[in-house]
C-alpha cells in the first residue's frame, strides 16, 4: 500500500537550521527532516520500506498492521499529546527475537505434577540442562517428592545438584534467566503466577491435553534448547492483566504495629490500610466473577475509568487478556484475538439479555467490578482458574494491563503458532470441503 506525503511549508531558515522531527511512539531513530524526505524504519528493522519506484515523495509501509504509526502529527496543527503513561509499545510481531545480555546460567524446569508420562522426559532434561550445558536447575519441591524420582538411584546424582523451592515462601525471580515447562497450558499459567514483576523468557513442551499455548515437541529437545541458550528464537509477548483486590474487614481486626502483625509475622502479601485488606495478582488469562453456589443471578458493576458501563445480570463476567481470549472466553462466546493485539476483552457468562454482546477495550484502561448495591448475594472470583474466593458487599475488583508481559518463546514465529494452533488443538475452521462442479464434456 502506498501513501503519498502533503508538501510541508518549511522556510529557507528552518532548512539550515536541519531541524529533524521524531516520532514519539516509535522511540527509534527515525526522523523527518527536509535533507531526508523518506520516513521508514530503522535498517536493521525493515521488512519493505524502501521507497516507491519513480518517486520520492512516496513510502511503502512496512508488512506488518501492528507496527507503530509512522507520524504523530495529523494536519498542520494537529498532534499527539506525549503520555508518559504508555503501557506497552506496539511492535512489529516479526521484529520481537530473543537475545541476551549475558549467556543464561539458571533454568527453571515446572513439570506437571502427578503425572507419570513425564518422569522420563523431565529426566533426560535435566540431565542434559546440567551436565551438558553446566546450568543451575531450579526445581520445585514437591517435584523432587515423587516417588518415582526418590526411588530412582541412577537420577541421585543429577537430584543433588538441583536447587529447589517452595511456591509462596521462596522468592526465585531475580534468579531465572530462563523457564521450561513440560505439561499442558496449565504449566504455562502456574509459571507466570510465580513471577508477580518481570518473567523471564518460558519455553513451553507440548506434553499435556490441549498443548494451545506450548508448540514445542519433545522429540528433538536437545536442539531445540539450545538454539534458546544461544539467542536464536523469536518471542511473543502474551500481556498480562494486574488486579488488585480491595476487601472490607469483616472479623475482628488485629493489632497492627509498623507493618508487623500481632503473632509477630510481616505481611508481604496482604496490606492493612484503614481496615481495608488489599490483595494483589498478575494474570494471563483470565479473571472470572461468577455467583458461585448461589441459586440467584449475579448482579456487579461493571466501570471503566470510573464511569459506571453496564450492570452484568446472569452466570457472571470474563474479563481476560489476548491469550485468554481462546480458552474460557472463546468459550462463552467471544472472539479470539492474536496475543500481540493490546486489548481487554470483557465476556458476559449466559446474559440474561439478548443484546449484551462481548466487547474489546482498549488496553490500559482500568475496569472496576463491584457487587450492585440490590444484589442478591455475594459473588465469587477467580485468578486463571486459582485463588478463588468471595467478594462481598463494599469489596472492588481493579483489573488494568499490567506493564509485565510474559515472554512466549515461539517455535516458529507469533503469526504462524497462533494458526497453527487454531487448527490443531480447536479445530478452528474445519469443514469437508465443497465438491466443484463437474465440467461437461461438449460432443
Amino acid at each position: 500500500m502506498e501513501t503519498e506525503r502533503e508538501n510541508l511549508c518549511i522556510s529557507k531558515d528552518d532548512e539550515s537550521s536541519e531541524s529533524a522531527f521524531h516520532c514519539s511512539a516509535c522511540h527509534d531513530d527515525d526522523e523527518w527532516s527536509c535533507a531526508n524526505p523518506i520516513r521508514g524504519r530503522a535498517k536493521t528493522r525493515s521488512l519493505s520500506a524502501s521507497p516507491a519506484l519513480g518517486s520520492t515523495k512516496e513510502f511503502r509501509r512496512t508488512r506488518s498492521l501492528h507496527g507503530p504509526c509512522p507520524v504523530t502529527t495529523f494536519g498542520p496543527k494537529a498532534c499527539m499529546l506525549q503520555n508518559p503513561k504508555t503501557i506497552m509499545h506496539i511492535q512489529d510481531p516479526a521484529s520481537q527475537r530473543l537475545t541476551w545480555n549475558k549467556p543464561p546460567k539458571s533454568v527453571l524446569v515446572i513439570k506437571k505434577i502427578r503425572d507419570a508420562s513425564l518422569l522420563q522426559p523431565f529426566k533426560e532434561l535435566c540431565v542434559y540442562l546440567t551436565e551438558e550445558n553446566n546450568m543451575i536447575v531450579y526445581v520445585e519441591k514437591k517435584v523432587l517428592e515423587d516417588p518415582a524420582i526418590v526411588n530412582d538411584d541412577t537420577f541421585g546424582p543429577v537430584k543433588k545438584k538441583f536447587c529447589t523451592f517452595r511456591e509462596d515462601y521462596d522468592d526465585i525471580s531475580n534468579q531465572i534467566d530462563f523457564i521450561i515447562c513440560l505439561g499442558g497450558d496449565g504449566t504455562l499459567l502456574y509459571a507466570s503466577s510465580l513471577f508477580q514483576g518481570s518473567v523471564p523468557p518460558v519455553m513451553a513442551f507440548h506434553l499435556g491435553s490441549l498443548g494451545f499455548l506450548t508448540p514445542f515437541n519433545f522429540e528433538n529437545f536437545q536442539s531445540q534448547v539450545t538454539q534458546v541458550i544461544e539467542g536464536n528464537a523469536a518471542l511473543v509477548l502474551r500481556s498480562r492483566l494486574k488486579v488488585k483486590v480491595v476487601k472490607e474487614h469483616r472479623e475482628k481486626k488485629t493489632l497492627i504495629q509498623n507493618g508487623i502483625e500481632e503473632n509477630g509475622v510481616i505481611s508481604t502479601s496482604l496490606e492493612m490500610e484503614m481496615g481495608k485488606q488489599i490483595m494483589q495478582y498478575q494474570v494471563l488469562n483470565e479473571v472470572v466473577v461468577d455467583r458461585g453456589p448461589s441459586s440467584y443471578l449475579s448482579n456487579v458493576d461493571v466501570f471503566l475509568n470510573g464511569h459506571l458501563i453496564t450492570t452484568v445480570q446472569g452466570d457472571g463476567v470474563i474479563v481476560s487478556t489476548p491469550t485468554g481470549s481462546t480458552a474460557y472466553a472463546a468459550a462463552a462466546g467471544a472472539s479470539m484475538i492474536h496475543p500481540n493485539v493490546p486489548a481487554i476483552m470483557i465476556t458476559p457468562i449466559c446474559p440474561h439479555s439478548l443484546s449484551f454482546r462481548p466487547i474489546v477495550v482498549p488496553a490500559g484502561v482500568e475496569l472496576k467490578i463491584m457487587l450492585s448495591p440490590d444484589a442478591r448475594n455475594t459473588a465469587w472470583v477467580s485468578f486463571d482458574g486459582r485463588k478463588r474466593q468471595e467478594v462481598c458487599h463494599g469489596d472492588s475488583i481493579s483489573i488494568t494491563t499490567s506493564c509485565y508481559p510474559l515472554p512466549s518463546i515461539c517455535f516458529q514465529d507469533p503469526v504462524s503458532d497462533w494458526f497453527e494452533s487454531l487448527a490443531e488443538c480447536l479445530h478452528w475452521n474445519v469443514r469437508k470441503k465443497q465438491n466443484h462442479f463437474a465440467v461437461e464434456e461438449e460432443f
